[in-house]
């Protein structure tokens, strides 16, 4: 059964709306901050699928819509200043809500801001949060729960999260440089980003989620597994669950944190799957930031941003292009380098705890 996606919504370092992504993935130009609230985030990418959503409800219900959330932070911006009122005064503010920092409040906040009625499912699985649930509303759909679902992720970079990172030493002095040599670490961006999906296609462009697979390191509660064999598993599975061939990939988009360690593992999966004759790879994230629990959406919207354009252009690896002899070679894209025509992309998400996902978006691939 084909599953079919809406254009995205997205607001991100890189601006509001998916034409504002995609020039900035292919201008190269680097993140800023958002300064945005959760909710503010929330809103923006949701006010641009509004169109999207009414047609799936006046297809099949709003019983019949779930709402998939992918997400980390769990209101930490929001809890930390009221708790440090609490402490000086004896009192929270008279706003503050704990349900706010329930795992599910994001997917709550907008099944409600949207009136559907089907499941609301939140998937907390770290920096691979929002692929996740791309994999359970694929799966939920299928499994005939839902004939259609909201479904993307949200996060920012709170002074908890940053401070988290930074005491695993996590974070790059600068511009994270992925795959370089000479990398630190990440850049923490806010994000998020949202599609709708449905059973039937209702949109003029068929792309379709063709696949997805899913493995688990259970190696490290932060570091992944260095050899990247299980997430070549997850790489091998959406091309199984695709039923497609290494060689029917027009692009990946790599999960590339900069860290010393994803990038080891993530080059010595992809060369262990596609070999020499890798697609153009590269990393988004010197131009987002990494979103954390939105990133798997947000770097699924540029995915389909590349197939929608259909101008064979592409996101150039942004480094400083010094190789790491220690890392697999990857077939990185070239700055103003015009590709053949791209129909089918792969995204990698990685999150703590070892969880890979790889997705697979394409045109229409059936074949009625």
């Amino acid at each position: 059964m084909a599953i079919y996606l809406s254009s995205p919504g997205v607001v991100s370092a890189a601006g509001s709306g998916l034409a504002s992504l995609h020039d900035a993935a292919l201008e190269r130009k680097p993140w800023h901050r958002t300064d945005l609230t959760m909710e503010a985030l929330m809103d923006d990418a949701i006010s641009q699928i509004e169109e999207s959503v009414d047609l799936a409800v006046g297809k099949y219900g709003r019983n019949r819509i779930g709402v998939f959330v992918g997400s980390c932070d769990n209101g930490t911006y929001y809890s930390l200043p009221a708790h440090q009122q609490f402490f000086k005064t004896g009192s929270f503010p008279s706003d503050y809500s704990f349900s706010r920092q329930k795992a599910d409040a994001p997917a709550t906040y907008i099944k409600a801001k949207l009136g559907l009625k089907g499941p609301a499912v939140a998937c907390a699985t770290a920096c691979a949060s929002s692929a996740s649930a791309m994999v359970k509303a694929g799966q939920l759909i299928k499994g005939g729960f839902c004939d259609a679902a909201v479904v993307g992720g949200v996060d920012i970079a709170s002074r908890i999260v940053l401070s988290g990172f930074g005491a695993l030493e996590s974070l790059s002095a600068g511009l994270t440089n992925p795959f370089s040599r000479n990398r630190d670490g990440i850049t923490l961006g806010d994000g998020a980003a949202f599609f709708v999906l449905t059973r039937d296609n209702l949109w003029k462009r068929g792309i379709q989620l063709l696949g997805w697979g899913e493995s688990s390191d259970a190696n490290h509660m932060t570091a992944p597994e260095e050899s990247g064999t299980e997430a070549a598993v997850a790489i091998r599975k959406a091309l199984a669950s695709a039923a497609l061939e290494p060689a029917d990939i027009d692009y990946i988009n790599l999960h590339g944190t900069g860290t010393r360690l994803n990038d080891l593992m993530e080059s010595r999966a992809v060369s262990g799957v596609f070999g020499p004759g890798m697609p153009p790879v590269s990393s988004t994230k010197p131009v987002t930031g990494h979103t954390l629990g939105a990133a798997g959406a947000l770097e699924l919207a540029i995915c389909y941003s590349l197939i929608t354009a259909g101008d064979g252009k592409l996101p150039a690896q942004l480094w400083d292009g010094e190789r790491d002899e220690e890392l697999e070679p990857l077939n990185f894209v070239e700055k103003e380098k015009t590709y053949n025509c791209i129909r089918t992309c792969m995204s990698n998400t990685f999150g703590f705890g070892g969880c890979n996902v790889s997705l697979i978006i394409g045109e229409n691939h059936d074949t009625d």
